[in-house]
């Protein structure tokens, strides 16, 4: 997507930045490990295939990602704006995190939700979803909370710019999000558990043919303070990321 071309976003435990070109060899080193591959259901590139790529995730308006770096200390994390190959050079990259948005079948999602009136007369509404994905590359940052610091920056920027992102998916407009989703290998407790801990809930009927479990957070008014409760936190700060 477009929308956070020029946009950080900045914890005192982790930096989110755009995908950007200069992000691309990393990202081709860390997609070469057959683990990550089978972990994220991805099939190896060539260096050039991975740099159109990244070009492709920045036009999509279905696709937002951002890089996940280790937080800049000192000086340097008071600073306005945020340089490009400043706080995400090679070795502070850590990760990445992604939102798919996906239309729904109105016919499907609107009768359930009548009662809510979320679904208006004589409007034609896009109900979407968003699925996320969060991978933590570097074995030696796993198990340290990135993970958890990174989700709850990135459903902050989701939610301080949806309508933003919305317009952008569906510039004809009516596009509401009605929840956030994510799949995770029945085995991987860890994972599933953390997405529990923020308010997500297990889909019914156990996992998928692929051995994944489904695990839904309904986006109606207020999920964005329901997950804070849930957690606490501090509140990011955005950033502009720009060579200028």
């Amino acid at each position: 997507m477009k929308a956070n071309a020029n946009t950080a976003v900045l914890t005192p435990a982790i930096t989110l930045v755009p995908y950007s070109p200069h992000h691309v060899p990393t990202y081709h080193t860390w997609m070469a490990d057959p683990a990550l591959q089978a972990a994220t259901a991805s099939e190896p590139l060539t260096l050039d295939q991975e740099h159109a790529m990244q070009h492709s995730w920045r036009l999509d308006r279905d696709k937002l990602t951002f890089i996940l770096c280790l937080p800049l200390a000192g000086p340097e994390a008071a600073d306005i704006d945020l340089l490009p190959s400043q706080a995400d050079v090679p070795d502070r990259m850590v990760g990445d995190v992604n939102l798919f948005l996906e239309s729904l079948d109105p016919e499907d999602v609107c009768p359930e939700l009548a009662a809510a009136n979320r679904c208006k007369a004589g409007t034609t509404p896009v109900p979407i979803a968003g699925e996320l994905e969060i991978m933590i590359a570097s074995p030696a940052q796993r198990r340290r909370g990135l993970g958890r610091a990174a989700l709850l920056a990135f459903l902050w920027y989701v939610r301080t710019h949806l309508v933003l992102l919305l317009e952008e998916y569906e510039p004809s407009g009516g596009a509401w999000l009605v929840y956030l989703r994510v799949r995770i290998g029945a085995e991987n407790t860890g994972s599933i558990a953390l997405f529990e801990g923020l308010g997500f809930e297990r889909v019914p009927g156990g996992p998928n043919y692929f051995g994944e479990e489904e695990l839904r957070l309904d986006t109606g008014k207020g999920w964005w303070e329901r997950v804070v409760e849930r957690v606490g936190w501090e509140k990011p700060r955005e950033v502009r990321y720009d060579e200028y």
